[in-house]
């Protein structure tokens, strides 16, 4: 049990250091912060299996630090070094790392859906008995390409499963500023595929139902989608002219606003799945984990620094 918190907290404070190196421009890309994320890379790293597949969008950071174990590959890959995960070559938004299932990444909106699709159908033909799991979100699945992949995944008997991550904002304006509601579960009982909504950040409850859904996908040959709610931490506030306040919402860059400490929290809220960890361990020992990952961190980063 304290390995997935572990996790959590990896995650997390391993973004904490790239945004702290992202504010020092020390990056030539561009990159996409997924505090507040972690629940759900977690989980699905738990589950996934030698045979199961993984596309993801361009905000994959957590993904790719739940799959690689460590941040040096990572940092090194958005440092551009010839050491990191992709020898330089994919940088941030297209990153991917096949060893550990992330088989594509695209920093191209819904364009990694119709390729899941495509290695879902590959993993069919060549009777490989494995998940095809594709990462999107709330503002890509209003692109043609999730409808029309959806379709295909179920037309074909496909054991595909589609994670939308519900932030419930498209770059920096929020979904409800910009369409009306889409309600994906009416939208998937439409196409007769399933439906599962997870919410609460808790990594232990979401591991569990990932794993249902995963059994039912292979058993019953039906694709499904998972809903995810999450917000996207680190935004801020900036005054306008007539003395109000504008949040800006997270999308790209550094989060200037938040800082790297031993205890990552950042917000004191089931919206930051750090806090959620509270649900099963003391205080106490939520810190003492977090210092012992900073400190291993911490380590890699410096020698990092000095390579």
């Amino acid at each position: 049990m304290k390995n997935i918190a572990k996790e959590i907290l990896r995650l997390r404070l391993s973004q904490l250091i790239i945004n702290e190196k992202y504010k020092a421009n020390a990056f030539k890309i561009p990159i996409h912060i997924a505090m507040g994320h972690e629940a759900i890379a977690v989980a699905v790293s738990a589950i996934l299996k030698k045979n199961d597949l993984f596309a993801g969008t361009h905000r994959n950071m957590h993904y790719n630090l739940a799959r690689a174990k460590s941040l040096k590959p990572i940092l090194d890959e958005y440092l551009l070094k010839k050491d990191g995960l992709a020898q330089a070559e994919l940088g941030s938004m297209n990153l991917a790392n096949p060893k550990k299932n992330i088989v594509y990444a695209s920093s191209i909106l819904g364009n990694n859906l119709p390729v899941a699709t495509g290695l879902a159908l590959a993993q069919k033909i060549k009777k490989n008995d494995g998940l095809t799991i594709v990462q999107t979100g709330d503002g890509a699945m209003e692109e043609g390409s999730f409808y029309e992949s959806l379709l295909f995944m179920k037309s074909n008997s496909l054991a595909g499963l589609i994670i939308v991550e519900n932030n419930e904002w498209s770059m920096h304006t929020k979904i409800s500023e910009r369409r009306s509601p889409i309600d994906i579960k009416k939208f998937t009982e439409a196409l007769g595929v399933g439906y599962k909504k997870l919410s609460g950040n808790d990594p232990y409850i979401y591991i569990k139902e990932l794993e249902k859904v995963r059994e039912q996908i292979l058993k019953s040959k039906v694709p499904m989608v998972v809903e995810v709610d999450l917000v996207t931490l680190g935004g801020w506030y900036v005054d306008n002219a007539d003395g109000s306040k504008r949040f800006i919402h997270p999308h790209a860059g550094p989060l200037p606003k938040t800082q790297l400490t031993e205890w990552p929290e950042v917000e004191h809220s089931e919206n930051d799945p750090v806090f959620v960890l509270s649900k099963y361990f003391s205080s106490d020992e939520l810190r003492k984990m977090a210092r012992r990952e900073y400190s291993q961190i911490m380590r890699i980063t410096a020698n990092n620094a000095n390579t």
